[in-house]
């Protein structure tokens, strides 16, 4: 899409079966250990990225431009795609990540016993991890303040088709309550900054509902997320900035397995923030409560999901998203092909949502597993509160194709595919030619062949050696040919 920058950072859970293997600490290292020292996907980092969460070699940056690298806020394996302006090289950037952390499971023989899984929520355990987005917005502060009123609306209704869906719930409580299910780590690097501990209890009045996250989200704004999660987190920093541009960060996302759920998604929160920075965005939305509309329309099991305007007005979540929708067609179409792409497949989709929200099944998470696990229910018998349906819901989302339930619907048609094979395993190996990934891929290449070089790599810059320094500020510029010389010179 023109002139947008987008990326996606994804925190994989880690399930290990057969304590043989180590424990989960253990597995996630090993697996980034076996991504860099032996697959040879990417340059380890030889600094700390910070001390507290990114010590030094917990990462790297890899030969396709993301990172991987060990979140030490929870000890779990994280792929950060690089950075994107095409919807569909960030739909498969984001596969390739899963790709590439479970074939070292696969790799190091412990894929039987130990599982990735691309989802957001811990049912027994209380914990939920994150899908964050990025995106590269015209925003001053004041600016951004007063955009808002308007992407909030959008952010919590747009999981009518974005979100991933889950079984059950939790409720936040007092961390003294006797039914808290919340574990605290052992790990004091967990708790650095943290200004709000709660507790979780599992809510049995929700049988189903559409986001995994929608229940633990506390603030709408926040720069200190650890159990003080936010729908957004402010992030001005200067890797991610360009001229008057800044990063967005919204950290209400979750994970979809679904190619078309993700490129929905981000395709719409890009229309979305050109017609916010354009000063055309629906006005007269503002919410009378956006967490409470949040979990409402998450929990909403009869999908009317009616939401309530400071107006004192009512409107549903698919008109909501019609005014986006409205505006987009009349001030956005026909500015490029990937433009029209989403406007056209957003009407289709809240057409039928509001038609018959099952015939979304083929192309969407949250109805693709309702529809699945019905059916179980329907053939097996038993409850939406058994165990075995938790355990439904996290195998949706495992990495392993030959497990995930998600990877076989796709297997049989029954769930739309927008990349094939050969796309994500070259984005495995490339980064997108169209931005400056381009050029940090033709670094990290060149430094795969420089054993004992010493670098730094960043997002917008690279040093290596002493005083050689190479700027990758433009992120729409692809730095390929600067690279290549920098690299020259390069014993």
């Amino acid at each position: 899409m023109e002139k947008r920058i987008f990326g996606i950072e994804t925190e994989f859970g880690c399930l290990v079966r057969d304590q043989s293997f180590g424990t989960a600490e253990e597995v996630v290292e090993a697996v980034k250990d076996h991504v860099f020292y032996e697959q040879r996907r990417g340059v380890i980092d030889l600094h700390a990225r910070d001390y507290a969460f990114e010590p030094a070699r917990a990462g790297g940056f890899l030969r396709n431009g993301g990172r991987l690298y060990i979140d030490a806020v929870g000890s779990h394996e994280e792929y950060a795609t690089p950075e994107c302006c095409d919807i569909l090289d960030l739909v498969a950037h984001d596969r390739a990540g899963r790709a590439i952390v479970q074939q070292a499971l696969e790799a190091l023989e412990i894929s039987d016993g130990v599982s990735f899984h691309n989802n957001a929520i811990d049912h027994f355990g209380g914990h939920t991890f994150g899908c964050h987005e990025n995106y590269l917005v015209q925003l001053d502060d004041r600016v951004f303040t007063e955009a808002l009123g308007a992407l909030l609306p959008f952010l919590v209704t747009r999981q009518i088709f974005a979100g991933s869906g889950r079984v059950g719930g939790h409720r936040l409580s007092r961390p003294s309550s006797k039914s808290n299910i919340m574990t605290q780590s052992e790990h004091e690097v967990d708790y650095v900054w943290v200004s709000n501990f709660y507790g979780v209890e599992i809510d049995p009045t929700v049988d189903f509902q559409l986001s995994q996250r929608a229940d633990h989200i506390v603030k709408t704004i926040s720069s200190r997320v650890r159990f003080n999660r936010a729908i957004i987190n402010p992030k001005w920093d200067s890797y991610y900035s360009y001229s008057n541009l800044h990063r967005l960060h919204i950290l209400f996302g979750e994970s979809n397995m679904s190619d078309y759920a993700l490129m929905l998604k981000v395709g719409t929160t890009s229309v979305t923030l050109d017609l916010i920075e354009m000063g055309l965005a629906p006005d007269d939305i503002d919410l009378l409560d956006t967490l409470e509309t949040l979990r409402t329309v998450s929990r909403d099991a009869s999908c009317r999901w009616l939401v309530r305007l400071r107006s004192g007005h009512t409107i549903s979540a698919i008109d909501l998203q019609r005014k986006f929708l409205a505006a987009g067609k009349e001030h956005l179409s026909k500015r490029d092909q990937q433009t029209d792409m989403v406007l056209r497949e957003w009407e289709r989709t809240l057409d039928d949502l509001e038609r018959d929200p099952m015939s979304t099944a083929d192309r969407l998470d949250w109805t693709a597993k309702k529809k699945l696990y019905s059916e179980f229910l329907r053939q097996e018998g038993g409850s939406w509160h058994d165990d075995i349906m938790q355990s439904l819901d996290l195998e949706y989302h495992n990495l392993n194709p030959s497990a995930g339930l998600s990877a076989g619907l796709e297997e049989n048609g029954s769930l739309r595919r927008l990349t094939t094979d050969v796309q994500v395993a070259n984005a495995m190996q490339n980064a997108p030619s169209n931005t400056r990934a381009a050029g940090r891929g033709v670094v990290v290449n060149a430094l795969l062949d420089r054993p004992g070089a010493r670098y730094v790599i960043d997002w917008d810059a690279v040093y290596v050696e002493r005083n050689r320094q190479l700027d990758l500020k433009n992120p729409f510029y692809t730095y390929e040919k600067e690279a290549a010389r920098f690299m020259r010179g390069v014993g």
